[in-house]
């Protein structure tokens, strides 16, 4: 086995040293570089998301979305099946965030040394 698995969605195959979605097997990016890069991003308003308000008492209206100048909605998903990855929610004007940083040569020495 080539494949380790890294999170719910994604694998590293060591030997292509490449991430890759765990549900359709599909390659993405170097596994040297943050899988975003590799993924469609698309920024989704918070309405969008949460629906419409809704009215609690007659003229009284609750939203359950983010307000969009204080938060804005990431999602991640994989270029091939559209599988969502992740999702992100961040203030406006803060870039994505690359949340896994992987040391690549460790991980295929501990894992390709065992199968050896």
């Amino acid at each position: 086995m080539d494949k380790v698995r890294i999170t719910e969605y994604l694998d590293i195959d060591l030997r292509k040293e490449m991430w890759c979605c765990n549900r359709c097997g599909s390659e993405i990016v170097s596994a040297r570089e943050p899988y975003i890069k590799g993924c469609l991003v698309y920024e989704r308003p918070g309405s969008e998301v949460y629906g419409p308000p809704i009215e609690v008492a007659e003229g009284q209206c609750v939203s359950y979305a983010p307000d969009p100048s204080f938060m804005r909605i990431i999602e991640v998903y994989c270029p091939a099946c559209g599988v969502m990855i992740e999702v992100q929610y961040l203030p406006p004007g803060h870039p994505i965030t690359f949340d896994i940083q992987l040391d690549i040569d460790k991980l295929k020495e501990r894992y390709l040394k065992e199968q050896a």
